[in-house]
């Protein structure tokens, strides 16, 4: 597996990032402030979440004055889209094998 799904799994492994990201998809853009009271942790750990969602692309930063207002980049997980799209084929595939054997064997 290629370096950028592997990112992008670690990054949304983790609950807290998964609903972090999630809501900034939902929400739009959000500072770190409204982040942190809406995600029941400490504002070092949601600063922190947010570092490897950015690190993996997942999120991009602007500031604003002492602000710093998050967004949400769902384009980011087109490599993790192409990765399952491709086990899905395999998936498929195998099903249908499996379908043709059980079949020969009724008859």
């Amino acid at each position: 597996m290629s370096a950028a799904p592997n990112a992008l799994f670690k990054s949304l492994a983790d609950p807290t990032r998964r609903a972090i990201f999630e809501r900034l998809v939902h929400d739009g853009e959000q500072t770190v402030q409204v982040l942190t009271d809406r995600s029941g942790v400490s504002q070092p750990a949601v600063s922190k979440h947010l570092g490897v969602l950015k690190l993996a692309g997942l999120v991009r930063d602007r500031r604003q004055g002492r602000q710093t207002h998050y967004s949400a980049q769902p384009d980011a997980l087109t490599p993790l889209m192409d990765w399952i799209t491709l086990y899905g084929a395999f998936w498929r595939d195998r099903f249908d094998r499996l379908e043709a054997v059980l079949n020969r064997m009724d008859q």
